[in-house]
């Protein structure tokens, strides 16, 4: 009938999925940048994984002020693998996006993201960041050079000697079409502390479609914050252990598997060299049991792939981990 308002469907373009945990210093200056990326059709789920300081009330007066805001409380710590599945179950948006809860925006970011990859219409976008330790600003980019062209994920996974953007693996770096969700291929390993973006990194290389890269900076990534898994050495630590499990696993299956485990293989190598490397910052026991765990690994790993990793390795890497790989294990090691 004529001056009647017909009915509008709500449509969500953007949600934004935040978590927080025990993060009550931080949190405001996030929320902060959030609100100067505010737009009518975007959406915050904000996901509190059972924070124990001052974060939810934080977040309780957020949800009033900052438009579109959901806070999604979890009553049992999870991590943040679990904590990101809880905003992706929620999510109503046509385009998906992440930050962590203790790093923050560049106002008018998120509207300017989401422009690259309506232009583009692939499947996701990867951007540089800027990581921020202390006072120091430093500018790290997707170790990929070409800029605003839409390409096969699964063609830029290798070489396996380079750092790829398979190696760039923040999942706030980026921008993910909706079909993603649908196809299976957001969702994180439940339950992961560390390296929860690496199974998930891997995957959307081998399955999705297609990509681009966009210089655009707009992240700011706290680096140093003492309460980060990464500057933890407790057994969450070796979490890492499990989620490259899980990529050598999935990309055994792939049809292209001979072409991408070496490129698997030796990172999970170069990741366990790194931790052995920095073993006087975890605790006794759990250092022992990085040794334990990382000398099983060595032996589940396809030992011809693993040998040819070995040797493209540089003399003091590979020296390392051959003596790891000769170290005696348990028939099983405690996960």
């Amino acid at each position: 009938m004529p001056g009647t308002t017909p009915n509008v469907t709500w449509v969500v373009k953007l949600s934004v999925i935040v978590p927080f945990y025990n993060v009550q210093t931080y949190a405001p200056d996030t929320l902060k940048s959030l609100a100067a990326n505010s737009r009518e059709d975007f959406e915050f789920l904000l996901v509190d994984d059972c924070s124990r300081d001052e974060t939810p009330e934080i977040l309780a007066r957020a949800a009033a002020d900052l438009p579109g805001a959901r806070v999604l409380r979890h009553e049992k710590n999870g991590g943040l693998a679990t904590a990101r599945n809880t905003g992706l179950d929620a999510a109503r948006g046509e385009y998906l996006t992440f930050l962590d809860g203790d790093d923050w925006l560049a106002p008018g970011y998120f509207p300017e993201l989401l422009s690259v990859i309506e232009e583009l219409g692939c499947d996701f976008v990867r951007t540089d960041h800027v990581q921020c330790t202390a006072r120091a600003r430093t500018v790290h980019r997707v170790p990929h050079g070409r800029r605003g062209v839409v390409m096969d994920p699964r063609s830029v996974i290798l070489p396996a000697d380079r750092s790829t953007s398979v190696d760039y693996a923040y999942a706030w770096a980026g921008i993910y079409h909706r079909r993603l969700l649908d196809d299976g291929l957001l969702h994180f390993t439940d339950g992961l502390r560390t390296a929860e973006d690496r199974p998930w990194i891997w995957r959307l290389h081998r399955e999705a479609k297609s990509m681009a890269v966009t210089g655009l900076l707009g992240v700011f990534y706290r680096r140093g914050v003492a309460s980060s898994l990464t500057q933890i050495g407790d057994v969450r630590q070796l979490d890492f252990i499990r989620a490259f499990d899980q990529v050598i696993e999935e990309t055994a299956g792939d049809p292209e598997a001979h072409l991408l485990l070496p490129k698997a293989v030796r990172t999970y190598c170069a990741i366990i060299s790194h931790h052995l490397g920095s073993i006087e910052r975890f605790e006794p026991p759990v250092a022992r049991k990085l040794r334990a765990m990382s000398a099983a690994a060595m032996k589940r790993m396809p030992q011809d792939v693993l040998k040819e990793a070995l040797d493209s390795m540089d003399v003091h890497r590979a020296s390392r981990l051959r003596r790891l790989r000769r170290r005696p294990s348990p028939a099983e090691v405690a996960a």
